[in-house]
């Protein structure tokens, strides 16, 4: 029964996403070439192992008001996040907050997932957050056009528009965690730190090249600074500096850029300092020892056939499903009586 179970998480996700649009041969025939791209063992991780995420306990303890977790997702990845979400959940032992922003591309099924997984996290829906960040732009008409032309602004204003803690946890959906990682725990939880701190990139990730940006700037701006883990402060996100930044000539020359070159300019303005290079971003072989590692577009086949892999070998996600059995175990006993009549 489990067997079949197991069977029947991917069969459906394998058939949404072949239903997503008309089918035809050439859908079929594209379908196929692209996920057998990096070969059979990436294709069963990502097509058969993956979905089963969705077959896991719900996490409840998100209570922690001390920090609050800002992930954006799509129609593309929200199964990818689970998969960051519940492993940085698993190996840091937290219980920060959550809030998960829709980029407006969500369906109701993918909703669902979240929040029976996560029950207590806010789910910010792409019109509520329409609604609520419109006024908060009236005065800013670049930051308008770019946050309705570009749905990557949305790590930019509504993370910082819907924060309630004073220290943000910014965290990717292309990252897995496999161990503690206590250099991020330490900073976030350390009073005295008052800068922000991100994971270090594998190249050059701003919009326009370092050494004509920083002419354009009356601070020092650090190379490499990737947006997709660390550290953000309440306030750090201004968007008095986004409107002037928006300004700058040939800042929004590429559209995957824009939103990490405009993080990393409030954060090197605000304070900043990178995350220790256990965290860099890595092409090749990671740091022995690192606690995640961040699947960047290049090796994102590498999240599968590495990542998931090596989680399900160390057992992380039959603890997740062990968890789920014990806790309907328990449901189920709780319901006989205390004192059930001889």
């Amino acid at each position: 029964m489990n067997v079949l179970k197991r069977l029947s998480i991917p069969v459906r996700v394998l058939y949404d996403e072949l239903t997503a649009h008309r089918v035809t041969p050439g859908r079929v025939l594209y379908l196929l070439r692209t996920k057998l791209r990096h070969g059979w063992r990436t294709a069963y991780y990502r097509d058969f192992v993956r979905p089963q995420i969705l077959d896991t306990t719900p996490f409840l303890e998100t209570d922690d008001n001390s920090c609050e977790i800002h992930v954006l997702t799509s129609a593309e990845d929200w199964i990818n996040l689970l998969w960051a979400l519940r492993t940085f959940y698993h190996y840091s032992r937290s219980r920060f907050a959550l809030c998960i922003h829709d980029d407006g591309s969500l369906g109701e099924t993918a909703c669902g997932h979240l929040r029976r997984i996560f029950p207590n996290a806010r789910l910010i829906r792409r019109a509520e957050a329409d609604r609520h960040i419109g006024p908060l732009l009236a005065r800013y008409p670049r930051c308008q056009s770019f946050r309705t032309n570009h749905a990557l602004a949305l790590k930019v204003f509504d993370f910082a528009a819907f924060l309630k803690a004073d220290r943000m946890c910014l965290l990717d959906s292309d990252i897995l965690f496999f161990a503690h990682p206590s250099a991020l725990l330490t900073l976030i939880g350390d009073p005295s730190v008052r800068h922000n701190s991100l994971n270090k990139d594998w190249g050059h990730g701003y919009t326009i090249e370092q050494d004509v940006l920083q002419t354009l700037l009356d601070f020092e701006l650090p190379p490499l600074i990737n947006s997709g883990l660390g550290l953000i402060h309440r306030g750090s996100i201004d968007f008095d500096w986004v409107e002037e930044f928006l300004a700058l000539p040939g800042i929004l020359s590429h559209s995957h850029q824009i939103e990490q070159t405009l993080i990393a300019l409030c954060s090197a303005r605000f304070g900043f300092a990178m995350l220790p290079p256990e965290y860099d971003v890595r092409l090749d072989t990671p740091v022995p020892g690192a606690p995640s590692r961040h699947y960047t577009g290049p090796i994102r086949h590498l999240m599968y056939r590495e990542g998931i892999r090596r989680l399900i070998k160390d057992g992380f996600l039959n603890s997740l499903q062990k968890h789920s059995a014990d806790g309907n175990r328990a449901a189920a006993c709780s319901e006989i009586p205390n004192n059930p009549r001889p």
